[in-house]
């Protein structure tokens, strides 16, 4: 199974999970599909967008169950990133962890 990643405000994830499903931070809303990342992108994902920021988790999921709503499309330096056109169901999540700034879950 391949593993995505959503970096997240503690409480834009509870609040997602309250409504059961996270349907994009004001940077996803703006280019239609929420932004993850693979296994080997979300560490320079949050040392580039989230630096300075506090209070952090990293929600797995794998990315078969999100189903065909999930597109690999060229991103930063044109390597392959996972984006999603569609609502991310809470339930899916595989696992919450918090998450430093310096990179560390």
């Amino acid at each position: 199974m391949t593993q995505v990643f959503k970096i997240l405000t503690r409480v834009d994830w509870n609040v997602a999970s309250e409504a059961g499903m996270f349907t994009g931070a004001t940077v996803d809303l703006k280019d239609g599909f929420i932004h993850l990342s693979a296994e080997d992108q979300w560490r320079e994902t949050l040392r580039l967008h989230f630096a300075g920021q506090t209070d952090l988790v990293l929600v797995e999921f794998e990315a078969e169950a999100l189903g065909p709503a999930l597109k690999w499309e060229p991103s930063r330096g044109g390597a392959l990133f996972p984006h999603l056109y569609g609502p991310l169901p809470t339930a899916l999540a595989v696992s919450v962890r918090p998450v430093a700034a310096g990179g560390g879950a």
